[in-house]
């Protein structure tokens, strides 16, 4: 039996020839991603494990882009924290303020996300580079802490949700509209542990912003 797009992507980086769903493997990372409110808690635990340092320093991002401007000490100690780790461990692709923007936008915008990749983000929304091509969801602190040492995470194979979209989108109509409808469709649980993979000609109307 065929494999869908996740499961070949998540196939990979497993090094095996062929996963299916409910499957649990171990894959190799692409990238790992925090911000500044969920790095803090990874960073204390990363520091609590007899590692050296990060797995790759080009392979993690870390973008404070959800208490900057700090509004008081206590967002101003979460950015110095996560500030001070990139400093340590020489991270690339540290974003400070001033270059940082939305990490989820900033991230494709850097060529840092691309087709293929396995992506972690101690944050809900690391699933945007799925628009890209990549197989991206997101975790917990602590998972992104043994992902930053190990280059590693632990993934159940999803079962996947095909959506054929059809026509284009007329004016005024955009990616956020469609994926509305299609949660009225299969409702806000819909698709718990799955992947949701998107084909026929009205993907071809849908924008990289839509998507």
């Amino acid at each position: 039996m065929g494999m869908t797009m996740t499961q070949k992507i998540l196939a990979k980086h497993a090094g095996l020839e062929s996963v299916k769903a409910g499957q649990l493997i171990e894959a190799d990372l692409d990238l790992v991603l925090g911000n500044d409110i969920t790095s803090p808690v990874a960073i204390h635990e990363i520091e609590k494990m007899n590692v050296n340092g990060v797995f790759n320093k080009d392979k993690i991002a870390l973008v404070p882009d959800h208490f900057v401007p700090n509004k008081d000490i206590k967002s101003a100690e979460h950015c110095k924290c996560v500030r001070e780790f990139a400093r340590r461990n020489s991270i690339t692709n540290y974003f400070e303020v001033g270059q940082m923007g939305i990490e989820h936008a900033l991230l494709p915008e850097k060529g840092l996300t691309v087709a293929g990749d396995v992506i972690i983000g101690a944050d809900s929304h690391t699933c945007t580079y799925g628009a890209v091509g990549a197989f991206s969801t997101g975790v917990g602190s602590t998972d992104m802490a043994a992902g930053m040492a190990t280059g590693k995470a632990w993934f159940k194979v999803p079962s996947a949700i095909k959506f054929v979209l059809k026509g284009e989108l007329p004016k005024w109509v955009s990616g956020k509209d469609v994926i509305l409808h299609i949660i009225g469709m299969i409702g806000v649980d819909g698709a718990l542990y799955k992947s949701m993979e998107f084909t026929g000609e009205g993907v071809a109307s849908l924008s990289m912003d839509d998507r």
